[in-house]
């Protein structure tokens, strides 16, 4: 059930009187950032207020030279990128659709990006944070230097916590120093040719940024399929860097048996956005995206397995394939939203059978709240339920959207 009544407070005080509001009285409440990931996760099981974000944003301080920053929650991951870049800095998030995204929704969800095997996982930037609990208490944990925790790293605790156990409201960062040049790569893959260049991509010397195997996803992602799809490939770096990296590359291709592959200087940020904006990227309602999280020597396999389930119950079959971290991303659709309707559960629950931890990520089909959209429930899930009581015993935040129906 969604709340009919919203709010959207604009500052942390603010936000702090609405949370405590509702948890005297036992009012349920919905937290939205920028609704970019709304596809993961139950809904919620009850709904009294739609608490959104979006107004709690901006930087509260930055520092360059120490490579700090303290960002409030709403702001979108793209805003932060631009304040970020007149001093040649950046925060890995790598989220999708970043003008709409924000910091808060982004760590909440327990996002992990493609480029996480060179720069690490966003949650490894979090220093401090600022945290309006279910009571309505201002939590804070951390501070403004790099190495300043002692005992338990409280602010690890609400990453990924899908905002069962606070509503994060600010968080502060460290940045890196962001690379000077960036490229991408674009080549189809003729028949026969997918499992060398999977190998000759994960044998090189100098590792790309992000390296991907796509098949289909036509209009959301450059380029476009050979018999086996397609590669699209981002380095980045200083110049010298990426003109070693490219020859290596053009010759591991080339290895592969790949003829031609396309460069692309201009726009190749944007090339690789596009690509991790696809992971959500929806049919309408006549789609549902899971993520598998594997090793990269895994994924070709597990990409196989899950197309012959698809073809199995007669839908089509996309995938994006990370080929640096594993992650495989499959997009199952059918020619409208009934046909999927009628065959989504029972292939659902095929695909988990061979692969239990498949998590939906996307989709706006009904009967996705009837799906294992976290797959299996892990072994840890009793103490995971046990800090829900401890931080919100009368289930104020988000209550049933996370794992285990917590």
């Amino acid at each position: 059930m969604t709340a009919l009544e919203r709010a959207a407070p604009e500052s942390v005080t603010e936000l702090s009187d609405l949370v405590a509001g509702c948890d005297a009285v036992e009012r349920k409440i919905l937290i939205v950032g920028g609704n970019t990931l709304n596809g993961m996760g139950f809904p919620p099981e009850r709904a009294d207020l739609t608490i959104e974000t979006r107004r709690i944003a901006g930087t509260a301080s930055y520092e360059p030279s120490d490579l700090t920053l303290a960002v409030k929650c709403g702001t979108a991951i793209q805003a932060l990128a631009a304040s970020l870049a007149p001093h040649g800095q950046f925060v890995p998030f790598d989220a999708p659709r970043p003008q709409y995204a924000t910091v808060g929704g982004t760590l909440s969800s327990g996002w992990l990006g493609p480029r996480r095997h060179l720069y690490g996982r966003p949650r490894d930037y979090v220093i401090g944070t600022t945290v309006v609990l279910a009571d309505g208490t201002i939590a804070r944990a951390g501070g403004m230097v790099v190495k300043n925790v002692a005992g338990y790293d409280m602010s690890r605790l609400y990453v990924g916590s899908f905002g069962t156990l606070g509503i994060l409201a600010q968080a502060n960062l460290k940045t890196l120093v962001a690379p000077q040049h960036s490229r991408v790569f674009l080549a189809r893959l003729p028949e026969g040719t997918r499992s060398r260049a999977f190998a000759h991509v994960a044998s090189l010397r100098i590792q790309p940024a992000a390296a991907f195997w796509i098949d289909g996803f036509d209009l959301t992602v450059d380029g476009d399929d050979g018999d086996d799809g397609r590669v699209l490939i981002l380095l980045e770096g200083s110049a010298a860097l990426l003109e070693r990296a490219t020859r290596d590359l053009r010759s591991a291709l080339g290895g592969a048996g790949v003829p031609e592959t396309r460069i692309v200087d201009a726009g190749a940020r944007e090339s690789f956005q596009r690509t991790v904006d696809a992971y959500v990227a929806t049919l309408g309602e006549r789609s549902v995206t899971y993520r598998i999280f594997a090793f990269p020597e895994r994924s070709e396999a597990i990409v196989r397995s899950i197309s012959e389930r698809a073809r199995h119950f007669g839908l089509r079959c996309e995938a994006i394939v990370d080929l640096m971290n594993g992650d495989v991303i499959a997009r199952v659709s059918d020619a409208d939203a009934l046909a999927l309707g009628a065959k989504i559960e029972a292939f659902d629950d095929g695909l988990h059978e061979i692969q239990p931890g498949a998590q939906v990520i996307a989709s706006e089909h009904p009967h996705r709240q009837y799906l294992r959209v976290w797959g299996q429930v892990p072994a840890s899930i009793e103490r995971m339920r046990a800090l829900k009581l401890r931080f919100d015993p009368h289930r104020t935040l988000n209550p049933g959207r996370f794992v285990g129906g917590i």
